[in-house]
């Protein structure tokens, strides 16, 4: 059953931080990549980072050195720390899981093709300049 529950959106200055949390302790398929995935108004959807049940984290490399994935497998929860956060990374972020196993987490992330992946509802983040 597909149950990821983000949370932590909200609006903030360039420069700032935001910290995302996705609930998946009633997520009861397969995590072997976890992710976070961005779409902004009037564009595709695009992965932004990803991290593998044994840890590997890959992003995109317009959030590389700025965001941080992580998961708390205790607490059942997946992380995206964004840091000096910018305009341009004003969208809707969901948090997300592969549906099948695929070749690697990173080409899961950057190919973001729907039919791979299973979504959660969504959190807003706004960054004003």
């Amino acid at each position: 059953q597909v149950q990821l529950a983000e949370s932590g959106g909200g609006s903030v200055q360039a420069g700032g931080s935001l910290r995302l949390a996705c609930d998946v302790s009633r997520y009861t398929l397969s995590r072997t990549c976890m992710g976070w995935f961005r779409q902004a108004p009037g564009k595709e959807r695009e992965g932004v980072a990803s991290i593998s049940a044994g840890g590997t984290t890959d992003y995109t490399d317009s959030v590389k050195g700025r965001f941080t994935i992580s998961q708390d497998n205790l607490k059942n929860l997946v992380y995206l720390q964004m840091d000096n956060l910018e305009p341009e990374d004003t969208a809707t972020y969901y948090c997300a899981a592969n549906k099948r196993v695929p070749s690697s987490c990173r080409s899961w992330l950057l190919s973001a093709r729907t039919d791979e992946i299973n979504w959660g509802q969504g959190t807003q983040v706004t960054v004003s300049s």
